[in-house]
């Protein structure tokens, strides 16, 4: 039956437009996909690899990929499949645990930077440039000297580290949102100035940064592995992908695998969160022009 209003039937090629632009992009999904399959070796790695990732048996060392090892094994005998199934567990751990404490710590100090008087401004803004004069993984490694290696201390540095690029995006949405005219109207109210800066200033200061977030996983997870390479992370024989990586070094030329599928694991994990990330960013730039 023919619509009785035609003038409100909308065209067909608009809805072939909107249908096209609510699919998501083949990287995405594949990334997506991969995500995926890293979620379930953290929560149930039980479920991808049936070995024991710390079981060595040195009479199979170094040998090729097989149908039994299918990424080979290392030069303890250890199967290199297992090892990076188990090993994601410690590299995304402290990939999100980093950015996490990295987010919290950027969030409360630009927040108070932004809500606050000239003085601690300017204090928490210096605070953040001397940070931010460093590279990332160079602070972090600055850091960890002093802290020690181990796990909980790798979060800790690539965390701090991590902060001031939070803070300064909190710092400068807030000196934006508080001149605004609803958080003038709260002043009047006579509301105290946390409670302003939690009920109004806050939700409206933090739009881009989960999307500044999801890229930071990546970062802090290629730092984490950098770290690791150094022998600043979890303590061997705990398969983190990093220290596999520093542990296959001198065997390159033999055992190419040791060292090349643990770097490929890395490079994947990285340039999917990237390309999720950089998908989320665009839709948030589409909607604020919108």
């Amino acid at each position: 039956m023919a619509s009785a209003n035609p003038t409100l039937a909308p065209a067909p090629g608009v809805i072939a437009t909107r249908k096209v632009s609510a699919r998501l992009p083949f990287g995405v999904v594949v990334s997506l996909l991969y995500l995926a399959v890293l979620t379930l070796a953290v929560v149930a790695p039980g479920l991808l690899a049936t070995q024991d990732p710390l079981f060595s048996d040195v009479t199979r060392a170094l040998l090729p990929p097989s149908l039994h090892n299918p990424l080979g094994t290392d030069h303890l005998g250890r199967d290199v499949l297992t090892r990076i199934i188990h090993g994601a567990r410690y590299s995304l751990f402290i990939g999100v645990a980093s950015t996490v404490l990295g987010v919290a710590v950027g969030v409360v100090l630009g927040l108070v930077a932004g809500a606050s008087h000239r003085l601690v401004n300017e204090g928490i803004s210096r605070f953040f440039d001397v940070i931010g004069a460093f590279p990332d993984l160079l602070f972090a490694l600055m850091l960890i000297t002093f802290t020690g290696p181990g796990t909980w201390n790798l979060i800790f540095a690539i965390g701090i580290a991590s902060a001031p690029r939070y803070g300064r995006i909190v710092r400068a949405e807030t000196l934006r949102v508080k001149e605004s005219e609803y958080v003038a109207q709260a002043r009047l109210t006579l509301t105290s100035g946390v409670r302003n800066a939690v009920k109004h200033i806050l939700p409206n200061a933090l739009g881009t940064v989960p999307i500044l977030a999801t890229l930071g996983v990546g970062t802090a997870i290629l730092g984490a592995a950098g770290l690791s390479f150094l022998g600043f992370g979890p303590e061997p024989p705990q398969p983190e992908w990093g220290s596999m990586l520093s542990e296959a070094r001198s065997d390159l030329r033999v055992a190419w695998w040791a060292g090349f599928f643990p770097g490929l694991f890395i490079t994947l994990t990285v340039i999917a969160v990237s390309v999720v990330g950089r998908h989320l960013q665009l839709r948030f730039e589409r909607r604020r022009e919108a």
